[in-house]
C-alpha cells in the first residue's frame, strides 16, 4: 500500500484553502476560528487521557469532540457552502449540553465563591479544556462580525465552557478533593 503524504506544499504561501475550494489567507478569522476550535479538541483529548477521570467523562468528551469537528467543518465551509454530508449543529445539540449540565451539577455542592482552577489532573486539564473552548468562542464571535456563522454553533460554545466547570468540579468530587477558594487578597 502506498503511503499518503501529509504535506502538500500548497500552504507554503500563507493560504489556506476552505471547504468548497476558496483559499484565504491563514490569518483570515475564519482560519483563526476553526484553528482555535481544533486546539480546544485536542485539549478535550487531553482530558480524556487525564488520570483519574471519572467513569463515563472519556465517552462523554469523546462525542463532544465528534461535535466540535462538526463546528470546525462548519467553520471550514467557505461562505454560502455546505460541509459536505457532516450535519450542522442544531438547538437539540445545545439542548443536550445543557441537559448535560445539568445532571453533573444536581449531584455538586452549591458554588458560594470562585474557585481556583486546581485539584487532581483530571479536573486541572478539563478547566484548560474549558478555558480553551472559551478562546474558540471569542474567535468565533470575532469571525461572526465579519461573515456568518451558525449561531447554534456560538451557543453550543458557550455550553460547552460551562459543562467542563462542571465536569472539572465533578473530577475533583471524585478524587476526594476539595475546591480551592479563590480568597481575594485586600
Amino acid at each position: 500500500m502506498a503511503a499518503v503524504r501529509l504535506y502538500t506544499r500548497s500552504g507554503d504561501a500563507g493560504e489556506t484553502g476552505l471547504i468548497g475550494g476558496a483559499r484565504v489567507r491563514k490569518d483570515d478569522a475564519r482560519v483563526e476560528a476553526g484553528g482555535a476550535v481544533d486546539e480546544a479538541n485536542a485539549a478535550l483529548g487531553v482530558c480524556r487521557a487525564a488520570a483519574g477521570l471519572p467513569a463515563g467523562d472519556a465517552e462523554l468528551l469523546g462525542r463532544l469532540q465528534a461535535d466540535l469537528l462538526r463546528v470546525g467543518a462548519d467553520l471550514a465551509a467557505a461562505q454560502g457552502e455546505r460541509a459536505g454530508s457532516i450535519a450542522r449543529l442544531v438547538a437539540a445539540d445545545v439542548s443536550a449540553l445543557e441537559a448535560e449540565i445539568d445532571r453533573c451539577s444536581a449531584a455538586l455542592p452549591e458554588l458560594h465563591h470562585f474557585i481556583l482552577p486546581a485539584g487532581s489532573a483530571a479536573a486541572a486539564a478539563l478547566h484548560v479544556a474549558r478555558t480553551t473552548v472559551r478562546r474558540a468562542e471569542r474567535a468565533c464571535v470575532a469571525l461572526a462580525a465579519l461573515a456568518p456563522v451558525n449561531a447554534q454553533a456560538l451557543a453550543y460554545l458557550n455550553r460547552l465552557s460551562d459543562l467542563l466547570f462542571a465536569l472539572a468540579r465533578r473530577a475533583n468530587v471524585s478524587a476526594g478533593l476539595p475546591e480551592e477558594p479563590w480568597i481575594p487578597s485586600r
